[in-house]
């Protein structure tokens, strides 16, 4: 099926397989997780727990989402302003010009158009009304990253692409030509020609593959965003690792940063971080404003699906983090932010939290339906 992409060959195969990170059976981690990350007595969920599905892993209603494309219209007072979309997928605007991380239009995400995790919440705004974009950030290969519809509409346009060792084989069978794409091995950097923007993958804690056979044969990463006033880092999928303290360093400091805190398990500490250590990968980070990321959209883990910002809005003030907690839709500049509201405590009540009057959300993404309890997980999810 095309969904699972294309295996990389010739000059890119050898590139990859000239990395420190690649092995004869792909791609590693690199250094071990901190301890006490996995509790090896907590046995990992069964497909049959998945297919079951479990208590609020879904929302009983739609969460609040704002229309940001009038807000999109000015440009930020700070130079800086994300807005997040969705799971992973964030607008980010900085000094001028637009970054999409992990952008992912889809109802699913999963190789099949019917069988899947299938998405609960739309996003804000349909791919086609999204304005002109500079640059395209892919952290890795999974479905709920790498999503292949959006990226055969985003082949049609202009936008580069850049990316971790090998996924660009998957771009480019995909339509995107291979002088749009810059694939990065970890501490690598690109800068986006005629700008002062650049690109540094850096180490993330976690895996890759698209199928049953592809298992790490390409890379994953963190990735930063410089311009000549503000810095970002994008964890994309990640467990907690000692080499946050090697990114804080070498790249930082940070003006925002975006960490994945959904879809965890006590078994899985090694590929996830969840909310209580994706605020001590924020602690080894050294700060700045912390957008949370990779939750509200898709059910992949037993969780309820607010946990993730239940923990983080009661925990985040004792470790001194500078949460940001926007609405869907809803752009946010670091050095502007207020405090956060809890709003996602409405959402499975009859009677929900006051909040300010909210725009009406712009068309969905076609086919982005609410999510039915107890659908299949992604390939490649940790199972085994």
């Amino acid at each position: 099926m095309k969904t699972f992409g294309k295996k990389s060959e010739g000059l890119r195969l050898e590139r990859m397989q000239a990395s420190p990170l690649w092995t004869p059976d792909g791609f590693r981690n690199r250094h071990p997780v901190l301890p006490g990350l996995r509790d090896t007595g907590v046995p990992r969920p069964t497909l049959g727990e998945f297919l079951r599905g479990g208590q609020r892993r879904t929302p009983q209603g739609p969460l609040p989402s704002l229309n940001p494309l009038a807000t999109w219209q000015r440009p930020p007072a700070s130079g800086l302003r994300a807005t997040w979309l969705g799971h992973s997928t964030v607008l980010i605007e900085i000094d001028g010009y637009r970054v999409l991380t992990d952008p992912v239009w889809g109802a699913r995400a999963s190789p099949l158009r019917l069988a899947g995790p299938k998405r609960f919440q739309p996003v804000p705004i349909p791919l086609r009304a999204l304005p002109a974009v500079d640059l395209v950030m892919i952290s890795h290969d999974h479905y709920d990253h790498l999503d292949y519809p959006t990226i055969k509409a985003l082949a049609k346009l202009q936008v580069p692409f850049v990316t971790a060792l090998g996924v660009g084989a998957h771009l480019q069978a995909w339509g995107v030509p291979a002088e749009r794409i810059t694939e990065l091995d970890w501490w690598q950097s690109h800068t986006l020609p005629g700008t002062a923007l650049t690109v540094t993958a850096a180490p993330s804690q976690h895996f890759s593959g698209r199928g049953l056979k592809d298992r790490n044969h390409t890379l994953w990463c963190s990735l930063v965003l410089r311009s000549t006033r503000h810095a970002v880092f994008f964890s994309g999928d990640t467990g907690l690792t000692t080499e946050y303290r090697q990114i804080a360093q070498r790249l930082g400091p940070f003006d925002l940063v975006m960490l994945e805190v959904g879809a965890f398990h006590p078994s899985w500490g090694d590929i996830h971080l969840g909310p209580e250590n994706a605020l001590k990968a924020y602690g080894l980070l050294g700060g700045g404003a912390f957008l949370p990321v990779h939750w509200g959209t898709f059910s992949l883990a037993m969780h309820a699906w607010d946990e993730p910002a239940e923990t983080l809005f009661k925990q985040a003030p004792a470790s001194g983090a500078r949460l940001l907690m926007p609405r869907l839709g809803e752009p946010v500049e670091p050095d502007l932010a207020g405090d956060v509201k809890p709003w996602w405590r409405g959402v499975d009540t009859a009677e929900r939290d006051p909040l300010p009057a909210l725009a009406e959300p712009a068309e969905p993404a076609k086919g982005a339906r609410p999510a039915a309890p107890g659908t299949a997980p992604v390939l490649n999810w940790p199972l085994d």
